[in-house]
């Protein structure tokens, strides 16, 4: 792959083994740890060479070895190339038989380049529950809204406790102990724009819009993937694996289609 992918290559997804002691049917996942983070090493240096400037790498793993797999990528790539670690919910259930139920696997991400990484990755797709945030009580023309630089927040400024007078005549200062959330300047643009809520009567503590047709077209991944999100073992053993493979007994712990396209959404483009 080297030959002709170096350098070329936009996202990597390996799905090692854990190495958690256990003999699966396919494999044996228990080697002596050292062992396990030297092919670790070799390989990941491997797919490092082929990754593009703009390329990431995931890498699943849980609790067995995650911690020292990060130390041995912050050495190989560089801890400024680390991303961040995404905790995927792979198991909706729980078990009584084990002192701590699991219900996660880690995701660790890294880019060649994370500036440029993060001003090329992609948003996700807005649910409509996370547009439902957005109301239009006061029947903006402008649309839905969402409030913005709202309400007060912890301040040990007196300069934030500045008085405003409401549409109802009242005169209102953030309580002791806590300060405008947003500047006297952004707070009288706001107003001059009409874009300042204030209840419908009028006698409310002051919020500011932010429009729903003006906010960016998707949102940032966060890195709690709940398994309604990004599917699970169950999911992806029931309804690929048993469909795909009749009569083969599955791999333990496949990985959910879901979770793959999460991913490719955020770190590729079509056609990549």
């Amino acid at each position: 792959l080297e030959q002709e992918f170096a350098g070329k290559v936009k996202c990597v997804f390996i799905d090692p083994p854990y190495n958690t002691g256990n003999a699966f049917e396919q494999y044996d996942d228990g080697l002596e740890h050292s062992l396990w983070l030297s092919l670790m090493r070799d390989r990941l240096s491997l797919l490092w060479a082929l990754l593009a400037d703009d390329g990431s790498i995931w890498i699943t793993i849980d609790d067995t070895e995650a911690h020292y797999l990060k130390v041995l990528c912050d050495e190989l790539f560089g801890r400024g190339s680390y991303v961040g670690s995404i905790v995927w919910e792979k198991d909706k259930g729980r078990r009584s038989d084990t002192a701590l139920s699991i219900s996660h696997d880690y995701i660790l991400l890294y880019a060649k380049n994370s500036k440029i990484w993060g001003s090329r990755r992609n948003l996700l797709v807005r649910e409509a529950h996370q547009e439902g945030r957005y109301k239009n009580p006061d029947n903006d023309p402008r649309g839905p809204w969402l409030q913005g630089d709202n309400g007060t927040a912890k301040s040990a400024s007196e300069g934030s406790r500045w008085p405003i007078t409401l549409p109802s005549g009242r005169v209102v200062r953030p309580p002791n102990g806590r300060g405008w959330a947003f500047s006297i300047d952004t707070f009288e643009t706001a107003r001059s724009e009409g874009r300042v809520y204030c209840g419908r009567d009028g006698d409310g503590m002051p919020i500011i819009k932010r429009y729903l047709s003006e906010v960016q077209d998707g949102v940032v991944p966060r890195s709690w993937w709940p398994a309604d999100d990004a599917g699970h073992n169950q999911e992806a053993k029931r309804d690929h694996l048993n469909k795909l493979l009749q009569g083969v007994t599955p791999f333990a712990t496949p990985k959910p289609e879901r979770l793959l396209q999460r991913i490719l959404t955020i770190a590729t483009n079509p056609g990549e």
